[in-house]
């Protein structure tokens, strides 16, 4: 029985969180208005390439890639359907108390995908750790209308989604070289 080798679809899913991660929060940190780059980053690469990304995880039989990856890739999809939808005759625009609770419920979710990092490598749990932490700060900063906690996470963002840039080029460059040139952290109990 011939076995084909599956590319590693990680960097491709990690890509698309940390870049739009990234710049969502260069405007949450308070240095530029919300802009198209944002909302087409949100939908095709934050959104749709993290959909693939998931969707090939399945393929490999990874559990906790497809639920990650397709997971936030949708959420993605969904933000920017909460921006622009409220533009439609049938729908209300979601008010920022509302807009708090949707991201405290994926800070929620985050915070049990972060276990599911406990036996990954050290930077996929910084990625999930800072991940459940900025929608914490979001939710807080919605929920009481808070301007400064939202900067706060604007900051706090960039560093989420640089960690996650970080970790997929280091999976891309430490296998391309066939050794770890970019450390990203041994797994618990690994003889890495």
């Amino acid at each position: 029985m011939e076995t084909t080798k599956l590319a590693n679809p990680g960097p491709l899913g990690l890509m698309g969180f940390g870049m739009t991660t990234i710049l969502l929060n260069i405007h949450n940190a308070g240095f530029f208005p919300a802009m198209t780059a944002i909302v087409s980053m949100g939908i095709f690469y934050g959104g749709l390439a993290q959909v693939i990304a998931g969707i090939l995880e399945f393929r490999k039989g990874n559990t906790f890639g497809v639920t990650a990856f397709t997971s936030y890739g949708f959420f993605w999809i969904v933000l920017v359907g909460i921006w622009y939808i409220p533009t439609a005759a049938a729908t209300a625009e979601t008010d920022h108390t509302f807009l708090g609770i949707f991201l405290a419920l994926w800070g929620i979710f985050t915070f049990f995908m972060f276990f599911g990092t406990l036996k990954a490598n050290r930077c996929l749990q910084f990625v999930f750790a800072s991940l459940t932490v900025l929608f914490a700060l979001l939710a807080i900063g919605n929920i009481t209308g808070n301007k400064a906690v939202i900067t706060i996470a604007g900051f706090e963002g960039i560093i989420c989604g640089a960690s996650a840039f970080y970790l997929a080029m280091a999976e891309v460059v430490n296998e391309q070289l066939g050794r770890n040139v970019l450390p990203i952290g041994a797994p618990k109990n690994s003889s890495h």
